[in-house]
C-alpha cells in the first residue's frame, strides 16, 4: 500500500505504505514448508535461511519494477442462473483479452465461499494504466459482453482498481507460464475505519508484506495497493496468487495469519472482503 501521506488528507485517499509485487521465481511445491500441529493450530515455518525480496531475487539484489493497475469485478449471479449461461459469461469476459489491447492478464472463477457482499464471481484483469481501464469500460466491445452475457445473469456488480507493481519480465507481468496455469486467487478487499490513524494502517500494511515475505516459498505473485474508486466501498486491495488450495489454506488457517489479522487488521478495520476462487484455463477461443 502506498506512502504514507500527511494527517490532513482525507480519509477516502488517505494512503499507507506500499506492498510490493512479490514473484516467485520457479515452482515450490509443499516440500517447501513444514505444518506443525502441536498445539492443534497450524503454524508456517519457512525452510529459507534468509528471506527472500518480494520477487525471488536474493535479499539486497536490484530488480527492475513496472508499474500496473490492477482491476477487480465481483459479480452477483443470480440464483437461477444455468451452468451454460455461467459458463458463456465466464468464456465472453475471459478471451476479451484476446479482443481488445490494454488487457495483460485475466484471471477469473465462482467464489468459493459465502461473503458478506453475496458477490458469486471474481474478476481479475491487469493493465499497464488507469486510462488503459478506462478505455476497456468506456468500449463497445465490453459493453456489449455485458449487456449481452452479464447482465441478463446478474444482478450488479462492483469494481475495484489499485495500483501496485510487479517486476519488469514478461512472465510475472503477464503472469504466463507453468505457475500461472492453475491454482488459487486470493482477494482481500479492506475498507479502514475514518478514525484508523496513519501510524496503525502502516503497521497493519507492513505486517502483511511481512507474513507475505517470509510464505513466498509458496505464493506465486502478490500485488496491494490504495484503490483508485474508494467510492465503491473500499480503500486498499491485494491479490495473492497461490499454486494450490493446500498452499491457500495453509496461508489463511495458520497462526499468523489469524494473529495479524485479529491484532493489526480487525481493531481499524470497518469492513472487509475475502475472496478466493480456484483458476482453471476458461477459454482459448475468440468469442
Amino acid at each position: 500500500m502506498l506512502a504514507p501521506a500527511s494527517a490532513q488528507v482525507p480519509h477516502t485517499i488517505r494512503p499507507v505504505a506500499n506492498c510490493f509485487g512479490l514473484h516467485r521465481r520457479s515452482v515450490l511445491t509443499l516440500d517447501r514448508y513444514h505444518r506443525w500441529r502441536g498445539t492443534g493450530k497450524q503454524m508456517i515455518l519457512s525452510t529459507r535461511g534468509v528471506l527472500e525480496s518480494s520477487n525471488g531475487a536474493p535479499s539486497g539484489g536490484l530488480v527492475k519494477k513496472r508499474k500496473i493497475v490492477e482491476h477487480i469485478i465481483l459479480l452477483g449471479a443470480k440464483p437461477n442462473i444455468s451452468d451454460a449461461e455461467e459458463k458463456d459469461m465466464l468464456d465472453y469476459l475471459y478471451t476479451s483479452q484476446y479482443q481488445m489491447r490494454g488487457i495483460l492478464t485475466i484471471s477469473l472463477g465462482r467464489i468459493e465461499e459465502p461473503n458478506s457482499e453475496n458477490f458469486t464471481h471474481a474478476v481479475f484483469m491487469r493493465f499497464q494504466q488507469k486510462e488503459d481501464i478506462a478505455k476497456f469500460q468506456s468500449s463497445a466491445y465490453y459493453s456489449k459482453i455485458l449487456d449481452d452475457h452479464v447482465k441478463p445473469v446478474s444482478y450488479g456488480s462492483v469494481s475495484v482498481d489499485f495500483e501496485s507493481e510487479v517486476e519488469d519480465d514478461i512472465i510475472p507481468l503477464f503472469r504466463r507460464g507453468e505457475d500461472f496455469n492453475y491454482g488459487v486467487e486470493f482477494m482481500l478487499l479492506i475498507s479502514f475505519l475514518e478514525t484508523a490513524s496513519r501510524e496503525a494502517m502502516e503497521d497493519a500494511s507492513s505486517s502483511l508484506q511481512r507474513l507475505i515475505s517470509q510464505c513466498s516459498s509458496f505464493i506465486v505473485q502478490a500485488t496491494c495497493g490504495r484503490c483508485l474508486n474508494p467510492e465503491n466501498g473500499y480503500n486498499h486491495a491485494a491479490v495473492i496468487r497461490f499454486p494450490s488450495y493446500d498452499d491457500f489454506k495453509l496461508f489463511r488457517e495458520s497462526m499468523e495469519y489469524k494473529d495479524m489479522w485479529a491484532s493489526k487488521f480487525h481493531p481499524i478495520v470497518e469492513k472487509s472482503l475475502q475472496l478466493h476462487f480456484t483458476v482453471d484455463p476458461v477459454g482459448n477461443q475468440l468469442m
